[in-house]
């Protein structure tokens, strides 16, 4: 079976640091759905915005491949596949192996991803959504309509993904406040409280990996066209500078 890209997914995610370990409905960051000419039908689309979400099936376009990801630790015995049996979830410190079955891991038999979005609005042929956990340019394969009453599970168990669900640190923009009214940040468009919010979400869900617990080491997060330098010291995420890109 061969798979045909109708779409790709626009946002500001344009480095994979930083993008939500999961799709999200609080999420506030918006994704444009630009479909390919072949499937810019608006047919396609009828009735669609009778529905509040939507599943998305993707690719994961930018991962490693199993040499690369075998040095990061995928067991050794298992590099004449083209794919690892276990994984190390970041979530669980990098050290715990678990069954990729067992993990929305990227490295997979097939690099294969699902995302629940709420959809926001139909525009010019696009889907305007929000909650997606997708790299700006991510290939799009389908689009379904979420069901509330076959696609939900209230009595649905998390496994050892139970522990991280509400997981949230605080961020503060202090240090950066006088630097975001200068007037080069004031004339840039891209600066809005919308991309403030939007970073905010993304580093209260902490994103450095879950074996890094350095108060001292400074990380960098490309979004939207500036990388934001922040400091994470226990529950706090401390927003150090903003640059252009």
């Amino acid at each position: 079976m061969t798979l045909k890209v109708i779409a790709y997914a626009r946002n500001g995610h344009t480095d994979k640091f930083g993008i939500p370990r999961q799709s999200r409905d609080e999420s506030p960051i918006r994704t444009r759905i630009v479909f390919e000419p072949d499937y810019r039908i608006p047919e396609a689309l009828r009735g669609i915005e009778g529905f509040s979400h939507l599943w998305l099936l993707w690719g994961f376009s930018e991962v490693q491949t199993l040499q690369t990801a075998d040095a990061e630790g995928l067991q050794a015995e298992h590099a004449g596949l083209s794919w690892s049996p276990t994984v190390r979830p970041p979530r669980l410190g990098g050290n715990k192996r678990m069954g990729v079955f067992a993990t929305r891991s990227p490295f997979r038999p097939n690099p294969i991803g699902m995302s629940s979005v709420r959809l926001l609005k139909v525009e010019n042929g696009d889907l305007i959504v929000c909650g997606a956990d997708l790299l700006d340019g991510t290939p799009i394969y389908d689009i379904k309509p979420y069901l509330s009453f076959s696609d939900s599970h209230e009595d649905a168990k998390n496994g050892f993904a139970e522990e991280q669900k509400d997981y949230r640190l605080e961020v503060q923009w202090s240090k950066v406040e006088s630097l975001m009214s200068r007037e080069w940040f004031e004339n840039d468009s891209r600066m809005t409280r919308e991309w403030v919010g939007e970073v905010t979400y993304i580093l209260s869900q902490d994103p450095r990996p879950g074996y890094q617990d350095d108060p001292e080491r400074e990380y960098k997060l490309d979004y939207g066209g500036f990388t934001v330098s922040f400091v994470v010291q226990g529950p706090t995420v401390i927003v150090k500078n903003i640059e252009k890109k």
